[in-house]
């Protein structure tokens, strides 16, 4: 078979990361426009800021959460990040500093993609570039369910 590339080999492209990340949560499509910026709050106050007493603003009480980590709804994901994870709450940056490659939204749902460097699990002095996603389905302006690729017992990666 032709066309395959042996799995030991180390030939990619690194993630590239938007240069103005602000940009790619807006949309000309007023509701689509809408559900970015819900989830662009919820980057920059909650994950990035920490200040999860805000949470209520941008997440529905009966919030449905995918990942293996934290359970269902508002209050268990505030305690997740507040009591398990220790996130204490800092001043709202300016912008966003998250490394955002991609941002899309169809109907309710928006899917924010990041680039991450992780180190080579063969060699630890070497690092290779990937990527890591969110998706969030946004209803009534706020988000009401989420998914990412975590692994249980695995910390979000909020660089």
């Amino acid at each position: 078979m032709t066309g395959i590339v042996s799995s030991a080999v180390h030939a990619q492209e690194a993630v590239v990361v938007s240069d103005n990340p602000e940009a790619l949560f807006t949309s000309p499509d007023p509701k689509l426009n809408a559900n970015k910026q819900v989830v662009y709050r919820i980057i920059l106050e909650l994950l990035e800021a920490g200040q999860w007493d805000k949470a209520g603003q941008y997440i529905a009480d009966d919030y449905i959460q995918h990942n293996p980590n934290a359970q269902s709804g508002l209050k268990p994901v505030v305690y997740y990040f507040t009591q398990v994870l220790k996130v204490k709450p800092k001043p709202i940056p300016a912008k966003i500093s998250m490394k955002v490659a991609n941002v899309v939204a169809e109907g309710d749902l928006v899917v924010v993609t990041y680039a991450r460097t992780e180190k080579d699990p063969k060699d630890p002095s070497k690092t290779y570039s990937t990527t890591w996603f969110d998706m969030w389905r946004i209803k009534d302006g706020k988000a009401a369910e989420h998914w990412d690729p975590a692994l249980l017992n695995e910390a979000p990666d909020l660089r």
